[in-house]
């Protein structure tokens, strides 16, 4: 995080870690495959068991909010590998790596969605993908960097209005 990518080596890494730049290779094979590992790319970064909460809560609000949180929680942790990940873009390995963890992030939203779907009032004026969507774009780590990192916001005050503006679009029956 502090050189970035590019700059960054697998001997420096090893150097770092303590460990023989052969052990680094060893267990990682390539500089992408280690900023992947810290990603934690192809895992969940989200605490085990927060998708059967959705499901056992009945009210989509309280949901939608225990989802919040939890995302809130993985972008505060990753948020600086992944500004490193889409500076190093224009590499082709950093570039699929991007492109893999969006979809995976996608694939997340989607399935909190299909869940949050279930509850009642969720709406019926937007579809399953529209719903996916916003809430991609709004428990995003762009959002998170644009308001957080850019305008000194804090987690919880984001996390806040994050929330309370995905209520209005998913269960608008719910307004305060």
């Amino acid at each position: 995080m502090r050189d970035g990518y590019l700059e960054t080596t697998m001997s420096g890494i090893a150097r770092a870690a303590g460990v023989a730049v052969q052990t680094l290779y060893l267990s990682f094979g390539s500089k992408v495959a280690v900023l992947e590992a810290a990603l934690g790319t192809g895992s969940d970064d989200h605490p085990a068991g927060y998708t059967d909460q959705l499901t056992a809560e009945p009210d989509g609000v309280l949901a939608l909010g225990r989802y919040v949180a939890v995302t809130v929680q993985a972008i505060e942790r990753n948020h600086p590998l992944d500004v490193v990940l889409r500076a190093a873009a224009a590499d082709p390995e950093p570039a699929e790596l991007l492109e893999r963890t969006r979809r995976a992030v996608l694939a997340r939203h989607a399935k909190a969605v299909d869940e949050l779907a279930e509850k009642p009032r969720f709406t019926d004026q937007i579809s399953l993908q529209r719903a996916t969507d916003i809430v991609a774009a709004m428990l995003s780590h762009e959002t998170y960097g644009l308001l957080v990192v850019g305008q000194g916001w804090t987690p919880p005050d984001w996390a806040e209005w994050a929330g309370r503006h995905l209520a209005i679009d998913l269960f608008p029956g719910n307004r305060p």
